[in-house]
Protein backbone atom coordinates (compact mmCIF):
# COMPACT_ATOMS: atom_id res chain seq x y z
CA UNK A 1 0.00 0.00 0.00
CA UNK A 2 2.80 2.56 0.81
CA UNK A 3 4.75 1.69 -2.58
CA UNK A 4 5.03 3.98 -4.57
CA UNK A 5 2.78 3.78 -7.82
CA UNK A 6 4.32 2.38 -11.05
CA UNK A 7 2.92 4.97 -12.92
CA UNK A 8 5.10 7.44 -11.18
CA UNK A 9 8.08 5.32 -11.13
CA UNK A 10 8.24 4.82 -15.18
CA UNK A 11 7.79 9.00 -15.04
CA UNK A 12 10.65 9.19 -12.86
CA UNK A 13 12.63 6.63 -14.70
CA UNK A 14 11.69 8.19 -18.05
CA UNK A 15 12.83 11.85 -17.48
CA UNK A 16 16.16 10.76 -15.24
CA UNK A 17 16.99 8.94 -19.00
CA UNK A 18 15.76 12.00 -20.66
CA UNK A 19 18.41 13.69 -18.91
CA UNK A 20 21.19 11.45 -19.43
CA UNK A 21 20.80 11.33 -22.88
CA UNK A 22 20.55 15.50 -22.96
CA UNK A 23 23.98 15.67 -20.78
CA UNK A 24 25.88 12.93 -22.66
CA UNK A 25 24.94 14.76 -26.04
CA UNK A 26 26.06 18.12 -24.98
CA UNK A 27 29.09 17.22 -23.62
CA UNK A 28 29.57 15.02 -26.82
CA UNK A 29 29.06 17.93 -28.65
CA UNK A 30 31.36 20.39 -26.68
CA UNK A 31 33.98 17.39 -27.35
CA UNK A 32 33.50 17.57 -30.95
CA UNK A 33 33.11 21.44 -31.65
CA UNK A 34 36.20 22.38 -29.72
CA UNK A 35 37.95 19.18 -30.52
CA UNK A 36 38.48 18.57 -26.48
CA UNK A 37 39.60 14.93 -26.79
CA UNK A 38 41.83 13.20 -29.11
CA UNK A 39 42.72 9.14 -29.61
CA UNK A 40 44.93 7.96 -26.80
CA UNK A 41 44.81 10.81 -24.77
CA UNK A 42 45.03 10.47 -21.34
CA UNK A 43 42.72 12.75 -19.39
CA UNK A 44 42.93 14.09 -15.75
CA UNK A 45 39.30 14.59 -14.34
CA UNK A 46 39.72 17.08 -11.38
CA UNK A 47 37.04 15.73 -8.87
CA UNK A 48 36.18 17.99 -5.55
CA UNK A 49 33.54 16.04 -5.13
CA UNK A 50 30.68 18.57 -5.79
CA UNK A 51 28.23 18.02 -8.07
CA UNK A 52 29.66 19.58 -11.07
CA UNK A 53 32.68 17.31 -11.37
CA UNK A 54 30.86 14.38 -10.08
CA UNK A 55 28.94 14.90 -13.10
CA UNK A 56 31.76 15.19 -15.23
CA UNK A 57 33.32 12.11 -14.56
CA UNK A 58 30.49 10.43 -14.54
CA UNK A 59 29.11 11.66 -18.36
CA UNK A 60 33.00 11.17 -19.74
CA UNK A 61 32.75 7.48 -17.86
CA UNK A 62 30.04 6.97 -20.06
CA UNK A 63 31.24 8.59 -23.27
CA UNK A 64 34.43 6.51 -23.23
CA UNK A 65 32.74 3.20 -23.56
CA UNK A 66 31.39 4.72 -27.17
CA UNK A 67 33.48 6.82 -27.81
CA UNK A 68 34.68 6.68 -31.72
CA UNK A 69 38.24 7.36 -30.60
CA UNK A 70 39.97 5.93 -27.38
CA UNK A 71 41.25 7.22 -24.38
CA UNK A 72 42.16 7.02 -21.18
CA UNK A 73 40.75 8.94 -17.91
CA UNK A 74 42.49 9.53 -14.55
CA UNK A 75 40.37 11.04 -11.49
CA UNK A 76 42.24 13.26 -9.47
CA UNK A 77 41.00 14.96 -6.38
CA UNK A 78 42.81 17.68 -4.07
CA UNK A 79 42.35 17.54 -0.28
CA UNK A 80 43.57 21.12 0.18
CA UNK A 81 43.14 20.34 4.05
CA UNK A 82 39.56 22.47 4.81
CA UNK A 83 38.50 22.12 8.25
CA UNK A 84 36.32 19.42 8.88
CA UNK A 85 37.44 18.09 4.98
CA UNK A 86 35.23 14.12 5.39
CA UNK A 87 38.66 12.38 3.98
CA UNK A 88 36.90 9.14 3.17
CA UNK A 89 34.54 9.94 1.31
CA UNK A 90 35.85 10.18 -2.33
CA UNK A 91 38.66 7.52 -2.56
CA UNK A 92 35.80 5.08 -1.18
CA UNK A 93 33.85 6.31 -4.49
CA UNK A 94 36.23 6.59 -6.59
CA UNK A 95 37.71 2.90 -5.81
CA UNK A 96 34.27 1.72 -6.12
CA UNK A 97 34.66 3.01 -10.00
CA UNK A 98 37.42 0.74 -10.83
CA UNK A 99 39.36 3.53 -12.74
CA UNK A 100 42.60 5.13 -11.76
CA UNK A 101 42.68 8.06 -9.39
CA UNK A 102 45.00 9.72 -7.15
CA UNK A 103 44.63 11.72 -4.07
CA UNK A 104 46.85 14.62 -3.66
CA UNK A 105 46.83 16.64 -0.67
CA UNK A 106 48.67 20.07 -0.13
CA UNK A 107 47.74 22.33 2.48
CA UNK A 108 46.70 25.36 0.75
CA UNK A 109 43.93 26.11 3.29
CA UNK A 110 46.53 27.33 5.39
CA UNK A 111 48.78 29.84 3.16
CA UNK A 112 45.42 31.11 2.16
CA UNK A 113 44.05 32.28 5.55
CA UNK A 114 47.83 33.35 6.53
CA UNK A 115 47.96 35.69 3.62
CA UNK A 116 44.46 36.69 3.25
CA UNK A 117 43.08 39.10 5.60
CA UNK A 118 40.26 37.85 8.20
CA UNK A 119 36.90 38.85 6.18
CA UNK A 120 38.45 38.83 2.67
CA UNK A 121 37.31 36.92 -0.67
CA UNK A 122 40.04 33.75 -0.67
CA UNK A 123 38.65 32.35 -3.61
CA UNK A 124 40.94 33.50 -6.15
CA UNK A 125 44.34 33.12 -4.01
CA UNK A 126 42.88 29.43 -3.57
CA UNK A 127 42.41 29.12 -7.11
CA UNK A 128 46.18 30.06 -8.13
CA UNK A 129 47.15 27.67 -5.76
CA UNK A 130 44.81 25.16 -6.63
CA UNK A 131 45.64 25.31 -10.27
CA UNK A 132 49.69 25.21 -9.44
CA UNK A 133 48.75 21.60 -7.35
CA UNK A 134 46.71 20.39 -10.63
CA UNK A 135 49.30 21.19 -13.52
CA UNK A 136 51.89 19.66 -11.71
CA UNK A 137 50.20 16.79 -10.60
CA UNK A 138 49.27 16.29 -14.73
CA UNK A 139 52.74 16.52 -15.44
CA UNK A 140 53.52 13.71 -12.89
CA UNK A 141 50.67 11.17 -13.86
CA UNK A 142 51.43 11.93 -17.84
CA UNK A 143 48.02 14.11 -18.41
CA UNK A 144 47.34 15.10 -21.62
CA UNK A 145 44.48 16.82 -21.09
CA UNK A 146 42.93 18.19 -17.84
CA UNK A 147 39.61 17.92 -17.78
CA UNK A 148 37.24 20.75 -15.55
CA UNK A 149 34.24 20.67 -14.25
CA UNK A 150 32.56 24.31 -15.22
CA UNK A 151 29.54 24.49 -17.23
CA UNK A 152 26.84 27.36 -18.90
CA UNK A 153 26.72 28.84 -15.98
CA UNK A 154 29.69 29.77 -14.79
CA UNK A 155 30.29 30.96 -18.14
CA UNK A 156 27.59 33.38 -17.73
CA UNK A 157 27.91 34.62 -15.25
CA UNK A 158 32.10 35.04 -15.46
CA UNK A 159 31.13 37.05 -18.69
CA UNK A 160 29.30 39.07 -16.31
CA UNK A 161 31.94 39.26 -13.85
CA UNK A 162 34.63 40.42 -16.68
CA UNK A 163 32.03 43.05 -17.84
CA UNK A 164 30.98 44.65 -14.73
CA UNK A 165 33.87 44.63 -12.34
CA UNK A 166 36.95 43.92 -14.80
CA UNK A 167 35.77 45.70 -17.97
CA UNK A 168 36.55 43.13 -20.18
CA UNK A 169 34.63 40.86 -22.99
CA UNK A 170 35.23 38.05 -21.90
CA UNK A 171 34.12 34.78 -20.59
CA UNK A 172 35.47 30.94 -19.65
CA UNK A 173 37.50 29.74 -22.11
CA UNK A 174 35.84 25.16 -23.46
CA UNK A 175 39.72 24.95 -24.12
CA UNK A 176 43.17 26.62 -23.87
CA UNK A 177 46.36 26.62 -23.23
CA UNK A 178 47.41 26.59 -19.16
CA UNK A 179 49.27 28.55 -17.22
CA UNK A 180 52.45 27.62 -17.15
CA UNK A 181 52.25 26.34 -21.27
CA UNK A 182 52.39 22.99 -20.68
CA UNK A 183 48.80 21.56 -20.08
CA UNK A 184 45.71 21.91 -22.18
CA UNK A 185 43.10 22.27 -19.84
CA UNK A 186 39.02 21.42 -21.30
CA UNK A 187 35.66 21.76 -19.81
CA UNK A 188 33.48 19.07 -21.28
CA UNK A 189 30.20 20.81 -19.52
CA UNK A 190 30.43 23.81 -21.20
CA UNK A 191 26.84 23.66 -22.83
CA UNK A 192 25.51 22.24 -19.68
CA UNK A 193 23.30 23.97 -17.47
CA UNK A 194 23.66 23.45 -14.05
CA UNK A 195 20.13 22.88 -13.08
CA UNK A 196 20.54 19.83 -14.75
CA UNK A 197 23.44 18.62 -13.28
CA UNK A 198 22.21 19.49 -9.72
CA UNK A 199 19.20 16.78 -11.01
CA UNK A 200 21.47 14.53 -12.37
CA UNK A 201 23.10 14.31 -8.65
CA UNK A 202 20.18 13.67 -7.11
CA UNK A 203 19.25 10.89 -9.48
CA UNK A 204 22.70 9.27 -9.22
CA UNK A 205 23.48 10.03 -5.59
CA UNK A 206 26.70 11.03 -5.58
CA UNK A 207 28.22 11.53 -1.78
CA UNK A 208 28.60 15.11 -2.55
CA UNK A 209 31.55 16.99 -0.62
CA UNK A 210 30.28 20.94 0.46
CA UNK A 211 32.21 23.61 -1.24
CA UNK A 212 31.97 25.68 1.50
CA UNK A 213 34.34 24.34 4.18
CA UNK A 214 36.27 27.33 3.61
CA UNK A 215 33.37 29.50 5.41
CA UNK A 216 30.70 31.06 3.28
CA UNK A 217 31.18 33.97 1.61
CA UNK A 218 27.20 34.47 0.21
CA UNK A 219 28.56 38.03 -0.73
CA UNK A 220 30.58 37.37 -3.64
CA UNK A 221 30.48 39.31 -6.87
CA UNK A 222 29.64 35.60 -7.98
CA UNK A 223 26.87 34.97 -6.22
CA UNK A 224 25.36 37.90 -7.11
CA UNK A 225 25.76 37.63 -10.68
CA UNK A 226 24.17 34.43 -10.14
CA UNK A 227 21.13 35.92 -8.29
CA UNK A 228 21.00 38.41 -10.89
CA UNK A 229 20.85 35.75 -13.70
CA UNK A 230 18.34 33.57 -12.00
CA UNK A 231 16.35 36.46 -11.19
CA UNK A 232 16.26 37.60 -14.91
CA UNK A 233 15.60 33.70 -16.10
CA UNK A 234 12.53 34.25 -14.23
CA UNK A 235 10.96 37.60 -15.51
CA UNK A 236 12.36 37.31 -18.65
CA UNK A 237 12.35 33.15 -19.72
CA UNK A 238 14.66 32.78 -22.24
CA UNK A 239 16.94 36.15 -21.90
CA UNK A 240 19.69 34.05 -19.98
CA UNK A 241 19.40 32.10 -23.34
CA UNK A 242 20.14 34.67 -26.00
CA UNK A 243 22.90 35.55 -23.45
CA UNK A 244 24.57 32.49 -24.23
CA UNK A 245 24.10 31.77 -27.95
CA UNK A 246 25.76 35.58 -28.22
CA UNK A 247 29.07 34.11 -26.88
CA UNK A 248 28.95 32.08 -30.53
CA UNK A 249 28.23 34.94 -32.65
CA UNK A 250 31.02 37.70 -31.61
CA UNK A 251 31.57 40.71 -34.36
CA UNK A 252 34.17 42.41 -34.02
CA UNK A 253 33.22 45.30 -36.65
CA UNK A 254 30.71 46.58 -34.24
CA UNK A 255 32.62 46.38 -31.02
CA UNK A 256 35.47 48.86 -30.12
CA UNK A 257 38.66 47.03 -30.08
CA UNK A 258 41.15 47.98 -32.63
CA UNK A 259 43.19 45.40 -31.74
CA UNK A 260 40.69 42.40 -33.14
CA UNK A 261 39.25 44.48 -36.35
CA UNK A 262 41.61 46.56 -38.77
CA UNK A 263 39.20 50.12 -38.31
CA UNK A 264 42.23 52.40 -39.71
CA UNK A 265 42.08 50.60 -42.55
CA UNK A 266 39.01 50.47 -43.55
CA UNK A 267 37.82 51.39 -46.96
CA UNK A 268 34.76 51.39 -48.59
CA UNK A 269 34.97 48.54 -51.31
CA UNK A 270 31.44 49.41 -53.85
CA UNK A 271 30.05 46.08 -52.69
CA UNK A 272 27.88 45.51 -50.21
CA UNK A 273 28.62 44.11 -46.85
CA UNK A 274 26.84 41.37 -44.84
CA UNK A 275 26.82 42.67 -41.44
CA UNK A 276 26.81 46.72 -42.86
CA UNK A 277 25.74 49.55 -40.55
CA UNK A 278 23.35 47.16 -38.52
CA UNK A 279 23.81 48.21 -35.21
CA UNK A 280 20.86 45.35 -33.69
CA UNK A 281 19.98 42.27 -35.54
CA UNK A 282 16.67 40.90 -34.12
CA UNK A 283 17.81 37.15 -34.91
CA UNK A 284 14.96 34.55 -33.05
CA UNK A 285 17.80 32.92 -30.68
CA UNK A 286 15.09 32.89 -28.07
CA UNK A 287 15.23 29.59 -25.92
CA UNK A 288 18.08 28.06 -28.17
CA UNK A 289 20.82 25.68 -26.71
CA UNK A 290 23.73 23.83 -28.83
CA UNK A 291 22.39 20.61 -30.10
CA UNK A 292 18.85 21.86 -29.88
CA UNK A 293 16.95 22.06 -33.79
CA UNK A 294 16.52 25.77 -33.46
CA UNK A 295 20.92 26.61 -32.65
CA UNK A 296 22.18 29.59 -34.52
CA UNK A 297 24.39 27.93 -37.04
CA UNK A 298 28.03 28.50 -36.12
Amino acid sequence: MNAPEPKRVRKQAFEANKLLKRLRRLVGQAIADYNMIRAGDRVMVCVSGGKDSHGLLDILMRLRGHAPRAFEIIAVNLDQRHPGYPEHVLPEYLAGLGIPYRLVVQDTHSVVKRVIPEGKTMCSLCSRLRRGVLYRVAKEIGATRIALGHHRDDILETFFLNLFFGGRLKAMSPKLVSDDGHNVVIRPLAYVRERDLEAYAKVRAFPIIPCNLCGSQENLQRQQVKAMLREWEKRFPGRVETIFNALFHVTPSHLLDADLFDFRGLQATGQASVEGDVAFDEAPFLGAEPGEENQPAR
